[in-house]
């Protein structure tokens, strides 16, 4: 008997991009920008940092398991605390409905070169997953739609999508979600949201919600705490309470939640780092 499924022996770890000290240090370099990872070049907002400042001296007891930003983001988008769930990250919520749903021969369905952490994370579940190509860089959602079969439990789109920056419409959303069948999940990743939120026609997916829809954002990019790990998700209550029954129990930390209450507070901020963007695409 084998220590390890295969489907677990025949991956490779996930190696991050190097610190810009390491690439200081090797190259001898006194000025680097880093790009590999989507980073915020402005670091965190002053609130998020200030917030953590507040919990340092109660790091000796655990974390309530994000519950102060549940109910935060609950109010915020006139939610019950029982729609939202937050975690280490939304890779980490997405790593939790992978373990939380998923029986011996379900299978997942998305495009192809999708999100390399989710990719990475039906392969440790060793999940048949089926990639659709691109068009023109967009999601194919006619062609997800017509790939679906009876053993499809969960479908992947983000929404903007990384790493083409294409998104689709709230109608060509509504069109192709015709065709799935409400046993099957779909996880709309909007790690992107606020980039993109004022651009026409981009959809904000907690203005269409559907029952086997789960929307998942991040304090990552934005908002600038990829080092805190800090994400958050959206969904039905019945799909919520069973994620929380899987998920870690102290899961986020007191300081990633703390940075996340800060940053939500701070609106000049978010401007700031969407206008520096906007800006640097060029038009």
């Amino acid at each position: 008997m084998p220590l390890v499924p295969p489907y677990i022996a025949s991956l490779e770890a996930y190696k991050a991009g190097k610190p810009i000290a390491e690439v200081q240090k090797e190259f001898g370099l006194s000025r680097v920008i880093k790009l590999a990872s989507n980073e915020n070049p402005l670091g965190p907002s002053p609130k998020a940092i200030k917030e953590m400042n507040k919990v340092m001296s109660g790091l000796n007891y655990y974390p309530n398991g994000g519950m102060e930003l549940r109910e935060i983001l609950a109010e915020r988008f006139k939610l019950k605390v029982g729609n939202v769930i937050c975690g280490s990250g939304s890779e980490s919520i997405m790593a939790n409905i992978i373990r939380t749903f998923f029986c011996d021969d379900d299978e997942a369905l998305t495009t192809e070169a999708p999100f390399i952490g989710f990719r990475v994370l039906v392969d440790s579940r060793g999940v048949k997953t089926t990639y659709i190509p691109y068009n023109n860089y967009h999601y194919d959602l006619p062609a997800i739609a017509a790939a679906i079969n009876e053993k499809t439990k969960l479908i992947y789109l983000a929404n903007p999508n990384n790493p083409t920056g294409t998104f689709f419409t709230q109608k060509e959303f509504e069109e192709f979600y015709k065709h799935v069948p409400e046993r099957v999940l779909i996880i709309l990743d909007e790690a992107y949201f606020e980039y993109a939120r004022f651009y026409p026609y981009y959809p904000d997916s907690m203005k269409y919600r559907y029952d086997n829809v789960i929307t998942l954002r991040t304090f990552s990019k934005c908002y600038g705490l990829a080092g805190v790990r800090i994400g958050y998700g959206f969904a039905h209550e019945e799909l919520i309470a069973n994620l929380m029954k899987v998920k870690l129990p102290f899961e986020p930390s007191s300081l990633a939640q703390a940075a996340a209450i800060g940053a939500l507070n701070d609106e000049e901020f978010l401007y700031k780092t969407v206008t520096v963007n906007h800006d640097g695409i060029g038009y």
